[in-house]
């Protein structure tokens, strides 16, 4: 939706959206109203361009492409190629992270969750005495899991899934092999004149599914509690507020925590210090910003002096630059925009990229390799310094101080929820059972700019869910969005309903619990298994809902396929692209409810969405004999 008084979308974000208005640079909150004409076929998943006789468009005249492909093949080939690159990204950031724990652990270094690894090694079944050793072993057996062929099922599925989903899954017959082969294959099953199957291939999905779940999201946050430490509760700043010209401000973007570990324990030491106030600054900080800025903000306990706070999601990424404060761009993986490439010019910012999946055109590429993180981060460091010294005379720093809150409750894990609670989920298992929290809702995922705005309806829809008693769990995009516009916040407590305002003032929480990053969809996934065994029950039996109300990328979609082989009811406020084939978009949408449990609910309007899910939840209470 675009704002036509200012020129820019429509944002939930009041003050991003006056701050982005104002600027002289053009941002994708401008772009947004150029491409608002879309293609009717792209949309509905039915143009097909794998070879030279297309690209071919599926229509009631013209029913099958030149092969003679139909649009359930179409539509369903579509969608396994984007859930397998989504799959692919997620494993992409596990294998990152188990390497640096392998190093790590091979060169004597310090862990800083020591005993996160310790439970890690004891779900996998590993008796190591020796710390280091344990974490070798830990790595090798992830890492073993993740090369393994498509035909040889991964070892570690069994210890992570819930049993009751895992025999689910068995019986299916989506028990994934080797991830990073059940990628490669989805990718050669859709290729020209190959597989014409569309359930086999949504199938597919599913195991790509559990795969990107149980793995690139739930063990990509264990490993990476064992790396940089594990999150605890803690009140912070967010927003632009928490960016300080007076510093020489490196901005964050990306997914791999891991890599930056080495480089926020250099920003403390007192040469760098001394360097940075040589330079006219008063040290150098982090600036976090897209999904490695929320886990950074989760773990902030164990950076505190070098990290100054998370500034946004992955389209607040161009205002935070042309602020001027920021004086170098780091980036490793994906939210980090092409967008942000010409304004990085304008104001003088250099890039670097750290991981060639991430390379920008402008941008030097520093490959980043555990045995050269020293030479990598003081060569991190001096450009930083250089570009502080060259570029702050020459450019206009203006940062809307009155941007964000400083009260965000950030720090949720599934460890550190639980222990809030008194070490169990019975407290909250009880207000769900008296009523007092109607039932929970993971409003997940990514932001766009095109479901009604900038974070409108993620916003919007979740007002109306706590409004009506259902607390909100929230990873992604969709929580660095939340929490700018202080829904994360204790106080919050006044726009929920009266049952659910009553536990948060009670408990001092606000009605929406900031998990971080997408990859902590996991954790939640942790949560719901953990509260269903304890009920004995299957995870599709809870009182529990997904909205992923404004999913952007391919990952989103393998989230989504997670969310769908769990048996969960998933809300879209747009369709992805499969709406052109029948059968495919009956299947997601109906079918799966018999099969997994699971199913997608599309719903663009914010009340019919929330009535939808406070149904579902309603239907889930009175099966479990709550009123």
């Amino acid at each position: 939706m675009i704002n036509q008084h200012c020129g820019v979308c429509s944002s939930a974000d009041t003050t991003l959206q006056g701050f982005i208005a104002s600027l002289d640079v053009e941002t994708a909150h401008h772009r947004v109203k150029d491409q608002r004409a879309k293609c009717s076929f792209g949309l509905q998943g039915i143009c097909c361009r794998l070879c030279s006789n297309g690209p071919c468009r599926v229509t009631p005249q013209s029913p099958r492409g030149v092969c003679g492909a139909d649009a359930d093949t179409i539509v369903a080939r579509n969608f396994l190629r984007a859930v397998a690159a989504g799959a692919g990204c997620y494993i992409h950031v596990l294998e990152n992270a188990a390497q640096t724990l392998k190093e790590l652990s091979l060169t004597q270094g310090v862990f800083k969750g020591e005993a996160a690894l310790n439970r890690l090694a004891a779900m996998l079944g590993i008796d190591e005495p020796d710390l280091h050793q344990k974490g070798v072993l830990v790595a090798d057996r992830i890492l073993a899991d993740l090369y393994k062929p498509r035909f040889d099922k991964m070892e570690i599925l069994e210890k992570l899934a819930y049993k009751p989903r895992f025999e689910v899954w068995k019986n299916l017959g989506i028990l994934p092999g080797g991830a990073k082969s059940e990628v490669f294959d989805a990718i050669v099953k859709t290729s020209t004149n190959l597989s014409s199957d569309p359930v086999n291939m949504l199938f597919h999905c599913l195991t790509l599914g559990i795969a990107t779940g149980l793995y690139g999201l739930a063990l990509t946050n264990l490993v990476n509690d064992v790396i940089v430490g594990e999150p605890a509760i803690r009140v912070a700043p967010v927003g632009f507020r928490v960016i300080d010209e007076e510093y020489i401000n490196i901005m964050l973007t990306g997914h791999q925590q891991a890599i930056f570990a080495y480089l926020q324990d250099r920003l403390i030491e007192n040469d760098i210090y001394s360097r940075a106030q040589a330079a006219g600054a008063k040290g150098l900080r982090l600036i976090g910003c897209t999904c490695v800025g929320q886990d950074l903000q989760l773990r902030s306990q164990h950076c505190q002096d070098v990290f100054s706070g998370h500034v946004g999601n992955n389209f607040t990424s161009e205002a935070v630059i042309a602020t001027g404060g920021i004086d170098l761009i780091l980036s490793e993986f994906n939210c980090t925009l092409p967008g942000i490439e010409s304004i990085a010019d304008k104001m003088q910012v250099k890039m670097i990229c750290l991981d060639d999946m991430a390379k920008k055109a402008n941008a030097d590429f520093l490959p980043y390799t555990f045995e050269d993180r020293k030479k990598i981060a003081d060569r991190v460091i001096n450009e930083a310094i250089e570009s502080y010294q060259n570029r702050r005379h020459q450019v206009n720093v203006r940062i809307p101080k009155e941007h964000g809150h400083d009260d965000c409750v950030t720090g949720l894990s599934e460890i550190s929820l639980k222990e809030f609670l008194g070490g169990s989920w019975q407290p909250l298992i009880s207000l769900i059972v008296k009523g007092k929290i109607k039932g929970l809702a993971g409003v997940v995922g990514c932001s766009n700019l095109t479901a009604k705005g900038h974070d409108v309806f993620t916003v919007e829809l979740t007002k109306e869910l706590i409004q009506r008693n259902i607390l909100v769990l929230s990873a992604g995009c969709s929580s660095g969005g939340l929490e700018n516009v202080g829904l994360m916040s204790p106080g919050a407590a006044k726009l929920a309903g009266n049952e659910l305002k009553e536990v948060c003032e009670t408990l001092g929480i606000p009605p929406v619990l900031n998990f971080g990053p997408c990859l902590a969809i996991g954790r939640l996934e942790i949560i719901a298994t953990e509260i269903a065994a304890t009920l004995g029950v299957d995870i599709p039996n809870l009182p529990l809902v997904l909205s992923a109300p404004q999913w952007l990328e391919e990952q989103a979609l393998a989230d989504g396929a997670f969310g769908l082989a769990l048996g969960l009811p998933l809300h879209l406020a747009q369709p992805p692209f499969v709406t052109g084939s029948k059968l495919v978009a009956s299947v997601l949408t109906e079918q799966l409810l018999t099969i997994t449990g699971g199913q997608i609910i599309l719903e663009d309007d914010v009340t019919k969405a929330a009535d939808k899910l406070e149904a579902i939840i309603a239907q889930k209470r009175t099966a479990l004999g709550l009123l």
